[in-house]
């Protein structure tokens, strides 16, 4: 359910720092399922997710910034939804969303380059999962993987992936104003991975 061969041997080639822009800038593409999910169910405070994203970005070009990345962990998992107290299917791709940011702040912690590399693969699987959740066909296994590898949802997601990491590859200095304004796309994009909006504030 991922991209063609070669892209995780092109995101493996970056270098830490444009790793961790690759990741924060999909996890940020997924807050809008979360923020969506907590407006409909009342749960959690997106502004969590939303604070420790800022931070994130603001990580890359301000060396003098220090994470507590403890406290922000805490806060996501009292802010991350079980899904077996709710019936809407919203609680996966915003558990997804929640998931990913804490996966990144602890690889980030650890010092583990594969895991921030493996936030672009729990993205693509919040996709796949999308898309099964709303299809109706009737498919053997293969041709389901099939039918979901091509669907337009998926298709946009490898597409957003691969122009993503053609532009860090193409910015390797990764400066300020670089890092802001792939930040303020992504925000004023406003559609989650998942083609979630952002609700009317």
């Amino acid at each position: 359910m991922t991209n063609k061969p070669g892209f995780f041997k092109r995101v493996k080639a970056l270098d830490l720092q444009q790793k961790k822009v690759f990741a924060i800038a999909l996890c940020q593409r997924m807050l809008p399922n979360y923020q969506l999910f907590s407006e409909v169910c009342e749960f959690g405070d997106p502004q969590v997710l939303d604070t420790a994203l800022s931070l994130l970005w603001q990580s890359i070009y301000d060396k003098k910034l220090k994470l507590n990345i403890d406290i922000y962990l805490e806060r996501l998992e009292l802010n991350t939804p079980d899904p077996a107290n709710f019936d809407a299917y919203g609680v996966y791709p915003a558990m997804d969303a929640s998931t990913a940011i804490i996966a990144l702040l602890s690889a980030i912690q650890g010092k583990v380059e594969e895991d921030i590399v493996n936030i672009s693969k729990l993205s693509s699987s919040t996709v796949a999962n999308y898309i099964e959740a709303i299809s109706d066909v009737d498919l053997d296994e293969e041709a389901f993987d099939d039918y979901i590898f091509n669907h337009e949802v998926m298709v946009e997601e490898k597409e957003l992936q691969g122009t993503l990491l053609q532009l860090i590859e193409d910015n390797p200095k990764l400066n300020a104003d670089f890092v802001k304004s792939l930040r303020k796309e992504i925000i004023e994009a406003g559609v989650s991975n998942i083609g979630i909006g952002l609700p009317e504030s």
